[in-house]
């Protein structure tokens, strides 16, 4: 029997390492949100919390946000606040910093994420609405989803020429 050892190129000191990342684009709720996922290398201590920073498509500060991390858990979801125009082939900027309990870095990640999608595809407001996912009344008579005035989001001009909004 030959048994062959494979091994990843990842530094010792890393607890995390990413395993994914996306734009999720909610349609039924229009709602769109950066999603990242990192997979645990090894354990980590109590109390540690992730705390991650988003490029915010509409411009303006970063998006944050900071959330315990479960130590039975082997993946750690890290998903935004939800965000305003995307911008299909933009690269746009994610940090993701480990904590201990104290507040001190135990690793800092960096990525980027590209939507193949613009965010101009998403409608105006949420489709349905309430707990039976009743039609909105909103949208009566734009069953694109699309209302005359927009969704109320200035967007930035887009170099791409796809302003989304």
């Amino acid at each position: 029997m030959t048994l062959i050892a494979g091994c990843r190129d990842v530094p010792a000191e890393n607890h995390v390492e990413i395993n994914g990342r996306l734009f999720v684009f909610n349609y039924r709720n229009a709602v769109a949100t950066y999603l990242v996922t990192l997979a645990k290398l090894r354990p980590l201590p109590e109390g540690t919390e992730f705390e991650a920073e988003f490029e915010n498509p509409a411009g303006g500060p970063p998006l944050l946000k900071r959330q315990k991390i479960w130590p039975t858990l082997d993946r750690i979801t890290v998903e935004s606040p939800p965000v305003h125009c995307v911008v299909a082939d933009r690269p746009y900027q994610v940090t993701i910093r480990i904590l201990d309990k104290e507040g001190k870095e135990l690793q800092r990640v960096e990525t980027t994420l590209i939507s193949d999608t613009d965010q101009s595809v998403l409608p105006d407001r949420p489709l349905v609405v309430g707990p039976f996912y009743d039609p909105n009344p909103e949208l009566a008579g734009h069953p694109d989803g699309k209302l005359p005035q927009g969704n109320g989001v200035a967007c930035p001009a887009a170099k791409n020429g796809n302003a989304s909004g």
